[in-house]
């Protein structure tokens, strides 16, 4: 964004760039639940982030396809880093409700899951999300939404 003559970075672009540098460090350190799983980002933007998922023994049920915890981890993780993308610097948010419709099971050797995370609503002091998990000839696997509490920097300071 341009103001006065001089360029001035969005809130929104660094954000963009403070997660994806949050998810390369991940990465390369090999943390976290979404590098356990094989959850991997393909695109972040202003409220919107795309996630893909392989299915692999790793996210096996009993009956030998893709556990729908594992789906919806896949979905909390671009529901979540889509609300992210919208916030001011300096605040944080978590999960506070998680919705999830599972529309169909996905074998293990199904070819790689896409999910869509986007925000919807961002407020003072909640966020809402949507994402789209779907199969590779666009098949909706599943549908959920997330209502996220905004963590101001006032409150982490208090916490405790």
């Amino acid at each position: 964004m341009h103001v006065n003559g001089t360029q001035e970075e969005s809130s929104a672009s660094s954000r963009i760039r403070e997660l994806r540098q949050l998810l390369e460090y991940g990465l390369q350190a090999g943390i976290g639940v979404g590098h356990s799983l094989g959850i991997t980002v393909e695109s972040v933007d202003e409220g919107r982030t795309v996630y893909t998922l392989a299915p692999s023994p790793a996210t096996a049920n009993a009956m030998y396809t893709v556990h729908g915890g594992v789906l919806a981890t896949l979905m909390d993780t671009a529901m979540g880093s889509a609300v992210f993308t919208r916030l001011p610097d300096g605040v944080l948010y978590t999960t506070l409700e998680l919705k999830v419709n599972f529309v169909r099971s996905v074998k293990l050797d199904a070819d790689r899951l896409t999910c869509e995370g986007l925000a919807i609503h961002v407020g003072r002091r909640t966020a809402l999300a949507e994402a789209r998990v779907t199969d590779p000839g666009g098949k909706l696997i599943a549908h959920g939404t997330s209502t996220c509490l905004l963590l101001q920097p006032a409150d982490m300071t208090q916490a405790g």
